[in-house]
């Protein structure tokens, strides 16, 4: 297991945020970067995008048959959020404040890392899960039998992602539904959106909504 972290934006500012990217990820992380700026108003953050390797075993919580392709979901989330709190959060260029606010936040399946990361450790401030591939087995019991530790939750889906012939993920519209009944009735502040188009329209644009979400609450 190994990353490569990226970093735009001011490594000294308050804000940082975290994103685990892919190689198609990395094509438009620049771009997300400049919609982030545009939509808080030139806000100072620090954009620290983790390049995953093996995307399935990564960033997955538990292991899960292929739903598409051959490679099986592995259970490799453990160790990457490890990775993210030792090394990533904690790194030489990580100079914490008080006002510090660490956002964790994703696109697909690092959204629902992302997600599940805010149950594991109250490290971070808000949760960006854009487009989260929250119909992956179980999660959904596992919110329902767990508590959130991360203050805000953002949630996202295209309104025509449930609309395929995999029959698990076409539970992604019900699932997410679900998830964001879960997180608003145990108190967190939770917002769901609905973007137009397909799970591949606009990632860039949707992760970079789902981070300028957090990033402007409380800011009046």
């Amino acid at each position: 297991m190994s990353f490569t972290v990226h970093t735009y934006g001011d490594p000294k500012a308050d804000v940082i945020l975290i994103q685990m990217v892919d190689d198609h990820d990395m094509e438009t992380i620049q771009q997300e970067a400049a919609y982030i700026r545009e939509m808080t108003e030139d806000r100072r953050f620090c954009l620290r995008a983790v390049h995953v390797n093996s995307w399935n075993k990564d960033l997955s919580p538990w292991p899960a048959p292929a739903v598409f392709g051959k490679e099986d979901f592995g259970d490799g989330a453990g160790q990457t959020l490890e990775f993210l709190l030792t090394e990533v959060m904690t790194g030489p260029d990580s100079e914490h404040s008080e006002n510090e606010k660490v956002f964790l936040g994703g696109y697909s399946l690092a959204g629902l890392f992302a997600l599940w990361a805010g149950y594991q450790t109250d490290r971070f401030s808000g949760i960006a899960a854009a487009s989260p591939s929250i119909w992956f087995p179980q999660f959904t019991g596992y919110m329902r039998e767990n508590r959130i530790r991360a203050e805000a939750v953002y949630l996202s889906l295209g309104d025509r992602e449930e609309r395929t012939r995999n029959p698990v993920m076409a539970k992604v519209g019900s699932a997410i539904k679900e998830g964001y009944s879960i997180l608003t009735e145990a108190g967190t502040d939770c917002v769901l959106e609905w973007n137009k188009g397909n799970h591949f329209k606009e990632p860039d644009l949707r992760t970079a909504k789902a981070f300028a979400w957090l990033m402007n609450r409380g800011q009046g």
